[in-house]
């Protein structure tokens, strides 16, 4: 497969984004999730495409772009089409909908009667589970910040006691990141969690 280049990827979000605060926001969560992933990856028993991670963490987070009225939980989904009409292989367009909360599954979506076609949005390669542990150590937020493992834990948690246990298997998979030098340069405050719940 060939990657897009990280020109390419940024041409896309500057396509898409309909404000400059929308792309400056988006494109750096991304960027932050593509260093978070990347640092993991390093440390990962298990090969990994790191160009893939890489370009899949740049590009996970492009549907935010369409949302418009939309509910939130849509902007995976919305991020997958969007690729996929750019012409972009199943394998990247998978990262934007295989990465909400510690996957979605059918009965997920039909529990919570959720705005989304009724199908599997679980990370199944490792590349795709390293983007979507490593996205939840940020939040778009306003303002943005970081979250620590107990902290995503303890949000998890009203998901369900199953998506605490996905969650645990990431750590447990993959480690917590470092995140102390990105608080540094980006400024971005962190929200810290209970450690018993991890």
């Amino acid at each position: 497969m060939i990657l897009p280049t990280a020109e390419s990827v940024r041409a896309l979000h500057e396509k898409y984004a309909p404000t400059r605060e929308s792309l400056s926001l988006v494109r750096t969560h991304c960027e932050i999730v593509a260093r978070i992933a990347l640092d993991l990856a390093a440390r990962s028993p298990e090969p990994v495409d790191t160009g893939l991670v890489e370009t899949g963490a740049l590009l996970h987070d492009i549907g935010v772009y369409r949302l418009g009225d939309d509910a939130y939980v849509r902007h995976g989904v919305l991020g997958h089409e969007l690729l996929r009409a750019e012409g972009l292989p199943e394998e990247l367009c998978r990262f934007a909908s295989h990465h909400t909360g510690v996957g979605l599954t059918r009965a997920d979506i039909e529990r919570q009667r959720l705005p989304i076609p009724p199908g599997e949005y679980v990370a199944g390669s490792v590349e795709e589970r390293l983007v979507m542990y490593a996205d939840k150590f940020h939040s778009k937020s306003s303002p943005p910040k970081f979250l620590d493992a107990a902290a995503y834990a303890g949000k998890v948690a009203r998901f369900g006691p199953d998506k605490v246990v996905a969650f645990r298997a990431l750590i447990a998979e993959f480690g917590e990141p470092d995140l102390d030098p990105l608080i540094a340069e980006y400024g971005h405050r962190v929200r810290r969690g209970d450690a018993r719940r991890t």
